[in-house]
């Protein structure tokens, strides 16, 4: 399927940057809209909850200073967002079908992952920031809601974007319909690569990794196979050990092996894909 349109949910996190700026890139690149989408938290939910452990709210001027904070976060993460866009042409118009690339903003407040996940079902791609925060906690709600709600493709951005971005794709096959899907949905990235390397991390695969090279083909794809090498360090650092080993700027991959994908992407075994944040990662679940 093209990809016509783009959300770009940028949290004006650590991530806002490499997020705007790689969800810009593939709007111009696949003159595509884009919409950079801002979810603000609601400060009397949070305070309510940040307060004496009983439910009791904070002062009206703490709820006035973290309004503050919020409305200046949001200017900052739109004004990253416009930045973006600017440097790639992408002009500011409204959400309609047209020819060409374009950009819009829109905000809303509330929930960030409930918001994301139903906002996000009516786009063909979702960038999320990948935070330099996440290393140190399991998973990230947004993105596990996003993932399992939305039923779209889903981006992961590096805090940094890289200086390409499909260039080289490491395509991780374990033969899941969770990775049928990625390949699906990266079939527009794919076709526009250099190059694409289906890497498996055991030679169980090597049969039906043979099979994705000749459906690429028939769309027009070149693509080689690999099969990680064996370090004993687990599946998720096996396999982007592979992937840096053909110097791939995106790994595309869906659910892997028999183990929860949050535990292939956050989990202890395999944190060292989360620490490589240089690295995208499209995600289909």
């Amino acid at each position: 399927m093209a990809i016509h349109t783009i959300l770009a949910c940028a949290s004006g996190g650590t991530a806002t940057n490499g997020t705007v700026e790689l969800a810009s890139r593939l709007a111009r690149r696949f003159e595509a809209h884009v919409e950079g989408f801002h979810v603000r938290p609601d400060p009397r939910e949070i305070l309510m909850y940040a307060g004496d452990g009983f439910g009791m709210p904070l002062a009206g001027s703490w709820i006035d200073q973290f309004r503050r904070e919020i409305q200046a976060a949001a200017a900052r993460t739109k004004d990253a967002f416009l930045a973006a866009a600017g440097r790639h042409g992408l002009p500011m118009e409204p959400a309609r079908p047209k020819a060409g690339a374009s950009a819009s903003w829109q905000e809303e407040t509330g929930y960030a992952p409930s918001i994301i996940s139903r906002h996000a079902r009516f786009f063909d791609l979702v960038v999320l920031g990948r935070s330099e925060r996440v290393v140190d906690r399991p998973y990230t709600d947004t993105v596990e809601e996003t993932l399992i709600h939305s039923g779209r493709p889903v981006l992961l951005a590096p805090a940094q974007a890289p200086a390409t971005l499909g260039d080289a794709i490491a395509f991780g096959w374990n033969g899941s319909p969770a990775a049928v899907r990625a390949l699906a949905a990266a079939m527009p990235l794919l076709a526009a690569a250099r190059s694409v390397t289906v890497i498996t991390v055991t030679d169980r695969h090597e049969e039906s990794a043979a099979a994705v090279v000749e459906h690429l083909s028939w769309h027009g794809i070149s693509a080689e196979r690999r099969v990680a090498s064996s370090s004993g360090a687990g599946p998720g650092e096996e396999l982007l050990a592979a992937a840096r080993d053909i110097a791939a700027d995106l790994l595309v991959m869906g659910g892997y092996g028999q183990m929860p994908w949050r535990e292939m992407l956050f989990g202890g075994a395999t944190r060292a894909i989360v620490a490589a944040s240089r690295l995208p990662v499209l995600l289909s679940h």
